[in-house]
């Protein structure tokens, strides 16, 4: 258990630092271009969606430097809680990021709401029977990390570093917030 937690930290630091380092670098810019292409459809891995989505983005405002986007997504979690009884569930990661920077390299912040569907069992005390239940789950995942995307489109990336604050919408449950996530994403912009 320990060596998984020394990896996500490191994992941490090196995504945090080439984040950093590479949106230090796109500071030499002089103008900023205007994008034509302002949509992107993209794989995440990690990141906003927890295990991974395809993700659609459109940037729906620009001046200068500035651009902000609005980003859904879709996944399936596969649930197991024995070995007869496996079925998939709907995730759906909702952001809004605010990108800076005047031509390919940008640094991206943002954050966002993801909804899921989770499995628990529940037992009846008087019959003491169990029965599967599904519940509604949700995260709240913030970003901050470094995007390349070419105003005119094309092949588009981003890499960033995205906690999440877990909180139990209807179970009465605590709050918890996980520092040790982060997502990578390739995909196209047009």
């Amino acid at each position: 258990m320990k060596n998984g937690s020394t990896f996500l930290k490191l994992a941490f630091t090196v995504t945090l630092a080439l984040a950093l380092a590479i949106s230090f670098n796109s500071s030499a810019q002089t103008e900023a271009e205007t994008f034509t292409a302002k949509n992107a459809v993209y794989l995440e891995i990690g990141g906003s969606s927890g295990r991974y989505a395809v993700n659609y983005s459109k940037i729906f405002h620009q001046k200068r430097k500035i651009k902000l986007n609005a980003i859904a997504g879709f996944s399936m979690w596969r649930d197991q809680l024995n070995d007869f009884n496996t079925i998939w569930l709907p995730v759906i990661p909702l952001e809004v990021t605010a990108l800076y920077g005047k031509s390919n390299h940008h640094l991206e912040m943002g954050f966002g709401f993801t909804s899921y569907l989770g499995r628990t069992l529940d037992i009846n005390s008087e019959t003491f029977e169990f029965s599967d239940k599904v519940v509604f789950g949700a995260f709240i995942p913030l970003r901050v990390g470094y995007r390349y995307q070419k105003p005119e489109g094309g092949f588009f990336f981003r890499v960033g570093y995205t906690p999440i604050i877990d909180f139990p919408p209807r179970t009465g449950g605590n709050w918890s917030f996980n520092p040790y996530w982060a997502g990578v994403s390739f995909g196209k912009s047009f």
